[in-house]
């Protein structure tokens, strides 16, 4: 059995064999089972989205945001949310990062910002609830997304994955997932990697509807958090994620042994 080599990912390491994605539900039931869902949801979320839609409009500018995102083998496509930032985000982030060094250490560590200026009132509530993701079930009903899977990145970002890219590339992004439900934003970029790397390995059918069950109180009450995660200076910490696989937290020197077992050192 070959293992992913996850040392290129920096402060995190996951054992898992490669995923071959060669599963009757990976192949076929997944996508079938998203066209469902999708035309099951789309009659309830279609007027919620219209209310949102008008009311990012009455801030200015439009109400959808839609920015390029790497799919499935590389395929670009637009991903669709309620607009939540100002018009001139853009512009308001490369004045922040050029400014401000602390902004910009926290942006280049995980790409987003703790005090972001760029989002509205209205925006900051809807990304707190998520609601700014409801188009892209519009995403899941063109087959460009899953209702479950890695969270949707652009181009720069895949670099990040290292050697796990193919982890990523493997499956559709999806609306929620193993990250999504285990602390969102509380979890680190690293760890977010060894997520998506774990999902596209244990995908089922089963999986993907625990995960959809768990979505709306990781979201709502913040009941998602990752207790999991422990690192602890100049300690290598096992944990579990939350599907009870075992992902460690090296502090920086790992490696695959002849069996194909991951060894951690400490410098």
């Amino acid at each position: 059995m070959k293992f992913e080599d996850f040392s290129s990912v920096g402060a995190v390491a996951v054992v898992v064999p490669k995923a071959s994605q060669s599963g009757w539900y990976a192949r076929a039931g997944k996508r079938l089972f998203d066209l469902a869902l999708a035309l099951l949801l789309f009659p309830f979320l279609l007027p919620v989205i219209a209310v949102l839609w008008v009311l990012a409009r009455l801030e200015g500018g439009s109400g959808f945001y839609g920015h390029e995102r790497v799919g499935k083998n590389g395929a670009t496509f637009t991903c669709w949310k309620i607009r939540s930032m100002v018009c001139d985000a853009n512009d308001r982030l490369s004045e922040l990062l050029e400014s401000d060094p602390l902004a910009r250490a926290e942006w280049e560590s995980g790409q987003k910002l703790t005090n972001d200026p760029r989002i509205t009132s209205f925006g900051a509530f809807v990304r707190r609830t998520s609601l700014d993701e409801l188009p892209q079930i519009f995403n899941v009903l063109r087959g460009e997304m899953s209702f479950v899977g890695p969270r949707p990145v652009v181009g720069e970002e895949l670099a990040r994955y290292g050697s796990n890219e193919g982890a990523y590339l493997r499956s559709k992004p999806g609306i929620t997932g193993i990250w999504q439900v285990s602390g969102r934003n509380e979890v680190s970029y690293a760890q977010r990697v060894a997520f998506d790397a774990e999902y596209s390995e244990i995908v089922s059918l089963g999986l993907d509807v625990s995960l959809i069950l768990r979505t709306p109180a990781s979201v709502l009450f913040a009941t998602g958090k990752y207790v999991g995660v422990d690192v602890i200076p100049d300690e290598v910490a096992r944990k579990k994620s939350p599907m009870g696989r075992h992902v460690r937290f090296p502090p920086i020197r790992q490696g695959l042994d002849q069996s194909g077992q991951l060894w951690l050192k400490n410098q």
